[in-house]
């Protein structure tokens, strides 16, 4: 059974920069495994963010492309989002998710099983 605990998250002015942590209990998610950000705002449906796979190829959501990163910290077990430039339309409540058995990074919050509790961000103008 996977665990995630997502931290992190606070409130920054537009433009500031925030990095999310992901920590990954009971099995090690650099072996075939993927794991992704997502986020959802208030009345607004749960969308991809940006995800990884195994072999630390990526995926972005258009709108953070440029400004967010994930990356992952294999020895730590710790997934991360360096997320840039904010601005108040990326304020939401953040979501790590993890997959077993998946060689390519994916954003479909369907193929993902294991969910951590979210963490807020909040962007003010």
């Amino acid at each position: 059974q996977v665990q995630l605990v997502e931290s992190g998250g606070g409130s920054v002015q537009a433009g500031g920069s925030l990095r999310l942590s992901c920590a990954a209990s009971g099995y090690p998610v650099n072996i075939n495994y993927c794991m992704g950000w997502f986020r959802q705002a208030p009345g607004k449906e749960r969308e991809g963010v940006a995800g990884i796979d195994s072999a630390g190829s990526t995926l972005y959501a258009d709108s953070v492309k440029g400004r967010f990163t994930i990356s992952q910290d294999n020895a730590e077990n710790t997934l991360y989002l360096q997320m840039n430039s904010l601005k108040p339309e990326d304020t939401a409540m953040y979501y790590c998710a993890a997959v077993r058995r998946c060689w390519l990074a994916t954003m479909s919050a369907e193929r993902y099983n294991y969910w951590g509790q979210g963490t807020q961000v909040t962007v003010s103008s």
